[in-house]
This record gives structure tokens, sequence and C-alpha cells, in this order.
């Protein structure tokens, strides 16, 4: 049990969290299915489909057939859209994405601080204001040089887009680059009626308190969310950092096993067994596609019979060859 879990209300211990999986269906069986809160289609091969529930991520599969990602809720699940925003929400949980055109807004700042206030003006309305995971995808994350990178401009422009809202605690996130156009920033995320509990990691400095020389404004985002009813890990992008500083520089296996020290590390603070299993799902996300049968053969070693979904995805950090999240189901 987590420390103060004990002092949650009865209501959050019954709240069961969407269950996630890769699934190799067709698009449309998978919406039509009960209780289907999101579907995630990922590359250029991604189907098309204007339900609100479903997304095209624009990062490319590292092995084909690259599978659906699936969200399910036990209850009915309503959908719509208001402007670029699309959402759903059933049994107490949201899905809320946004897609901007970078042109439209000025560049990546800009555009970070117009979807996180659309988000934030949305979510403001909703029951499900507790934001539990994000995950962000822009493209050309690393160029720029010091504070005009790319991800550093992105930072500031989602802390003015969120103001004040995350002023409990910011929930799980990851930010990857992506390759299908630098014009082109998504962010999506997961809500609930119920607030979670945030996990840091003692390995490393929270993103939050990170020194100046990463960006003018530092990364705003826990290391891990275990979501209402203590039972699910919603896990970051998690990378080789120890303190706030890259590990093993150009070593691809080391940075692999530091990764795997820091989720294991995660587990631990959120007091849930060492170790993944076949129904905690990973996205591991690869800078360089000559590397994907590497990440793939050291995590079927280490983590045998889990399921990994590999992209190919620039971290945010140039030095940094692979950023693996996903969920650990108790």
């Amino acid at each position: 049990m987590l420390p103060g879990s004990e002092n949650l209300q009865p209501t959050a211990l019954e709240r069961r969290a969407p269950r996630i999986s890769y699934r190799h269906e067709a698009l449309a069986a998978v919406l039509a299915e009960a209780g289907t809160l999101a579907a995630l289609g990922f590359g250029a091969g991604a189907a098309l489909h204007e339900d609100p529930r479903y997304l095209a991520v624009p990062l490319e599969g590292m092995e084909a057939p690259t599978p659906l990602e699936v969200w399910q809720v036990d209850g009915e699940v309503e959908s719509g859209r208001e402007g670029p925003l699309r959402w759903s929400a059933g049994a107490g949980w949201l899905y809320a994405a946004i897609d901007l055109d970078e042109q439209q807004y000025g560049g990546p700042r800009d555009t970070a601080e117009v979807a996180y206030r659309l988000l934030r003006e949305f979510l403001m309305r909703r029951p499900e204001q507790h934001v539990q995971r994000i995950w962000n995808y822009l493209g050309a994350i690393n160029q720029g040089e010091d504070d005009a990178e790319r991800y550093k401009l992105f930072c500031e422009g989602r802390a003015a887009g969120m103001g004040e809202f995350f002023h409990d605690g910011f929930p799980a996130a990851t930010a990857i680059g992506h390759h299908a156009g630098e014009q082109h920033l998504q962010v999506y995320l997961l809500a609930c009626d119920l607030p979670g509990q945030r996990v840091e990691n003692p390995r490393q400095v929270s993103a939050w308190r990170y020194p100046r020389q990463y960006g003018r404004t530092p990364p705003s985002f826990a290391r891990a969310m275990s979501l209402p009813g203590q039972d699910v890990l919603a896990i970051s992008g998690t990378a080789a950092v120890v303190g706030h500083s890259s590990a093993h520089e150009d070593d691809l296996d080391a940075q692999l096993a530091e990764t795997l020290a820091n989720l294991e590390t995660l587990l631990a603070q959120a007091g849930m067994p060492a170790g993944f299993d076949t129904h905690s799902p990973l996205k591991a996300y690869v800078r360089h596609a000559a590397d994907a049968s590497r990440v793939l053969d050291f995590l079927n070693a280490r983590l045998p019979g889990v399921p990994v979904l590999l992209l190919q995805g620039d971290v945010c950090r140039r030095e940094l060859l692979v950023e693996i999240d996903g969920w650990r189901y108790a």
C-alpha cells in the first residue's frame, strides 16, 4: 500500500483503471466494442477514421504490423469534439487529445501554450479533472541550441498554458520527437474524476527541480502516477538519467540497463512487486531505427513475455538513445 493510501475515500479504492492492450484487430471492430475509451494507431500506415476516440499517432512502429493500442473501461462511453480537441468519457475516466499545426500559432512555444490552454479550459468544465497521464509528441524535438531548443520552448509553452491547473502536483508524462514534420504537435491525456498518487524516483532529481541548464522552464511531470484504486501504475517516459544527468552516452545496452533500474525503483516506490508481466504493456521509443532489433532482443531477454510496442522516436535529450514508458498492473 502506498503511504497515505489509507486516507483515501472508499470510492477511490473501488475505481477500476482502464485496461490497456495492444491488439492486431480491425479498428472498426475495436471501436464497436462496449467500453472502448480510446484507440491509437501508429505511423504512416495507421488507419483513417473520424471517431473522436481514435487518434493516429505520428510515430512509426519498428515491427510490422504495428498493433493498435486500446483503452477500455467498465461502462458506457460518450464522445465528441470541440474545435481541434477530441474527447471521450466513461466510468469516471476521460480521454482527450489535440493536434495543432505550429504554422498557425507561431512555433513550438506558442503552439504548446495554446494546446495546454485548450485542454485546461476543457478539463475545468468536466468532472474528470484529475489528470493522471499525458503524452506529448512534437517534431524535431532536439532542433535548436541552448534555450532555443524546440523541447525547451515546448516546456515553456506547456507551463504557460497549464497555468495553475496542476498546482497540487504534475501528472505522469512522456515527451518524444516524431519524424512526421516539425510543425505537428500532438497531445493526449487520461484523466479521472478521482485523484491518483504521484510517485517519484529517489535515483533521480524530480523533473520540476532540474537545474537551469535544462532550460528556463524545467519539465513538468511526475515520474509515475498510481491510479485511483492503487492497483495500476502509469509510468512516465523513463531513460538512463541518474540524478539529473544522462548516463552512458552512446552505450545503448548500458542505457537500457539503467532505464530498467529506474523502472524497478519506481515499482518499489509505488509498493508494487518487482518486474513486469504479460498484462503490463510498455512502449520503447528508439532514436535510431538501426537499434530496434538490439532493443527488442534486450527487452525480450530481460522482460520475457512483456508486451512491448517498439516505436521510432527521439528522446528529449540528444545523448539518450532509448526511453520506455507504460503500465504496471498489480
